[in-house]
Parts: structure tokens; C-alpha cells; sequence
């Protein structure tokens, strides 16, 4: 059934028909991840439910009904007021409020929705054009200093083909600032160990180049020449980082490699796999990388993306002067 379709059917205004077909719109045509597919679909199916109880479709939506849904996740609406029946005010109560990065997420894909359902004519109105969602205060991302990530690379021993992986897995890491889902869909094909480059696919399948230095190439080639097909075994894979089994490593997998060696390096409550891409990015910048280098390494589609880490280096030599200089601090 078409978007179109959905709107003069007995159900009309049903929020499915029009999510699938937004979704489409915004594979096809914007290129967007499949995470943020995945997260928009989430979001869009729970705001059709809240419409459902209140009894309005959600091509009648009004800016009053998006700004209740708003606030209901962050709990401060009512359920009542919102026109919610008895349990599902029970369900909001039981639900903790909602994070403001969560909220924001949740009202850029609305707006994004309605917009999409104008350009098509299925509504004659956007009730989402004066949406705004809760400013959002920047909080700095973790990093390690040089010495932790040191002793974190120092971690995995042996040369077990798991231990080497494991070696390669975080070198390629910190040497290149890769996301997880950038990590994960690595292919064999992917890296060029003589001229020293990988190729990343980031958000919306973009693709780039980025360097990567002496000591994740050798310990890549140790991986690919005595890990990569030890684990490999008589199956084919053509992803570069593999599991016990063989098969492609998943996210969930790399998480607790790297939990784990963080835990062995006494790293283990500062630690997340993108702690590696936040601290490869101000190191970098802290070493003399310029911007615009650092933002093509770390595939951002906007300079502003970047620019946090500045505020970090300067936060980090703040840090250091007050610490270290004798008439920093004293009166």
C-alpha cells in the first residue's frame, strides 16, 4: 500500500504505511545510515501509538499534539492531559524521562517527517515547522592520555590468533579514529597494508581514505598473515575482523574485547570502543593536525562535528597551566 493510498483507506492516517514510505524516501534518495533508519522507524511508531490513544491521526496532528509527545517523554506532561488512558499513564510513569539527546533525535526525525509528507501533499500544513527540541548542553567526549592508551594497546599478549586480532583491532582503532559500525564492516579488501591506507564506509555508505600508521600495519599484517586465517578456518568471509567462529565480528563482540583489555589496562570505567576515536582525534589535534585533515579522517559532514575536539584540547591546556604553573592558582 502506497503513503497515498494509506490516506483514503479505512485506516487512514495510520502511521505505518507513511513511516515505510518515509524511509524509503530518506535511503533512496538522503543516503542515511541504517542505524538512524532503524532509529527514526523506532521513533515514528511510538509517536503513532501516542496519536492512537489521544484519537488523532497523524496526518490531523496538530503543533499541541507533537509538543504533548515531546513532553510526556520528557515527563513533564501529563497522561491525562495528553488523552492517554489509565495504563498507558501507568506505562509513561514507569518509563524514566527521556535523555535530551534522545528528545532532540526525536524531533529532528519529526521534522523531517511532516516536511516529507507536505513535499508529497498529503497534508496541507507542517505542525512540526515550530518544533524545537531541548537545548543541549555540550558535554566533552572521554579521552585517554598517550601513557593509557600505551599500557590499553599493551594488553593483548601472545600470539594466539585471537590475541592478535585483538591487537589489530585496537591498533587500527586508535590509528584511525574508525566508529564501531566502521570497525565491524571493515573487508579484507578494505586495507592496503604497502601504501599504509584503509578505506572507511561511515554514515549514509560515504566512503573515505584514511591513513594508518607503522604500528597498526605491522600488527595487521601479523593478524592477516597467522590470526585471520586461523580463525577463518574453510569458510568464507570477506570481513576483515573475524569471531571464534569464523564468522564477521559484531558490534556487541567488539564492545567486550574492548571492555575487556580496558579492564585489564585499569581502564575499564573511562572506557568505551569510541574513547579510541576521541582520543585519536585529540591527540591529533594536539600534535598540530589541522581542522579540515581531522574532519576528512573522521568522515564528518560538518566542520562544527569536529570543532568539539578544539575545545577539548583547550580544556586539556587549561588542565595542564593550572596544575603546573606556581602563580596559576595561589594568592
Amino acid at each position: 500500500m502506497s503513503a497515498a493510498q494509506a490516506i483514503t483507506s479505512p485506516e487512514q492516517g495510520t502511521i505505518e504505511p507513511l513511516t515505510l514510505d518515509f524511509l524509503a524516501y530518506l535511503e533512496l534518495e538522503r543516503g542515511l545510515s541504517r542505524n538512524t533508519l532503524e532509529a527514526y522507524r523506532s521513533d515514528l511508531l511510538q509517536f503513532g501509538k501516542f496519536m492512537q490513544r489521544r484519537g488523532v491521526s497523524v496526518t490531523a496532528a496538530q503543533h499541541g499534539d507533537l509538543a504533548a509527545f515531546l513532553s510526556e517523554l520528557a515527563g513533564t506532561g501529563s497522561a491525562g492531559a495528553a488523552g492517554a488512558a489509565g495504563a498507558a499513564g501507568v506505562d509513561r510513569l514507569a518509563r524514566p524521562p527521556a535523555a535530551a539527546a534522545t528528545l532532540g533525535r526525536k524531533v529532528a526525525c519529526l521534522r523531517s517527517f511532516y516536511r516529507h509528507l507536505r513535499r508529497e501533499g498529503l497534508i496541507d500544513h507542517d505542525p512540526a515547522a515550530e518544533l524545537h527540541g531541548p537545548r543541549k548542553t555540550q558535554r566533552l567526549p572521554r579521552v585517554l592520555t598517550r601513557d593509557e592508551v600505551a599500557r590499553l594497546l599493551r594488553e593483548p599478549k601472545g600470539t594466539e590468533p585471537l590475541a592478535l586480532r585483538d591487537r589489530a583491532l585496537l591498533e587500527v582503532m586508535y590509528a584511525c579514529g574508525l566508529r564501531v559500525s566502521e570497525v565491524t564492516g571493515l573487508e579484507l579488501s578494505d586495507i592496503d597494508l604497502e601504501e599504509g591506507m584503509l578505506r572507511a564506509r561511515g554514515k549514509g555508505s560515504k566512503e573515505r581514505l584514511v591513513p594508518v600508521g607503522r604500528h597498526a600495519t605491522s600488527a595487521l599484517s601479523a593478524y592477516c598473515a597467522r590470526g585471520r586465517p586461523a580463525l577463518l578456518g574453510a569458510r568464507a568471509e570477506s570481513r576483515l575482523f573475524l569471531n571464534r567462529r569464523g564468522g564477521g565480528l559484531s558490534r556487541q563482540g567488539l564492545y567486550k574485547i574492548v571492555q575487556g583489555h580496558a579492564g585489564g589496562a585499569g581502564l575499564q570505567a573511562r572506557m568505551s570502543p569510541h574513547t579510541l576515536r576521541h582520543s585519536f582525534a585529540t591527540h591529533l589535534l594536539a600534535g598540530g593536525c589541522d581542522l579540515r585533515s581531522l574532519q576528512e579522517m573522521l568522515g564528518h559532514a560538518d566542520l562544527a562535528t569536529t570543532q568539539v575536539y578544539t575545545h577539548l584540547s583547550a580544556e586539556r591546556l587549561k588542565d595542564a597551566y593550572f596544575s603546573a604553573h606556581p602563580r596559576a592558582t595561589s594568592h
